[in-house]
């Protein structure tokens, strides 16, 4: 038996914003299976699914396109999944990029942290932002 769940039941189970399923059925990502006789949306299983499928999606960062594709393969499971591979390849590459330049930023910061309370004129931090990106980039 399938249940129905208002928007807000289902905001509740999906951990997903009222205005974010708006939204989501704004771009027709998702849209309510009826409406209640007070004219209020339902959803059911399927939509609760479809909504976490679009949670995880945005969650590693595929856009709404992406995901939209996605959801069109979900529901053909006969056809070849190179799409979906190639998506995955260049997030996870877009992902090594923003570790490499986090890990880039963390060794910026541990360079400047060596400031011991002198003052303004000593301070490591104000030194480091006046060299060019370049330079200082190098130097870490």
């Amino acid at each position: 038996m399938t249940d129905n769940y208002s928007i807000g039941t289902l905001s509740q189970l999906s951990g997903v914003k009222i205005e974010t399923i708006r939204y989501y059925e704004k771009v027709e990502l998702l849209g309510a299976t009826s409406r209640a006789s007070n004219g209020y949306r339902q959803y059911d299983d399927s939509s609760a699914k479809r909504l976490t499928f679009i949670r995880r999606g945005r969650e590693l960062g595929f856009s709404i396109d992406e995901i939209r594709e996605l959801l069109t393969l979900a529901h053909h499971p006969k056809w070849p999944c190179t799409g979906a591979d190639r998506m995955t390849r260049a997030h996870l590459d877009d992902v090594e990029g923003k570790i490499r330049d986090l890990q880039r930023m963390r060794r910026a910061l541990r360079q400047v942290a060596k400031c011991h309370g002198g003052t303004a004129e000593h301070c490591e931090l104000l030194q480091a932002l006046t060299v060019p990106a370049t330079r200082s980039v190098r130097h870490v």
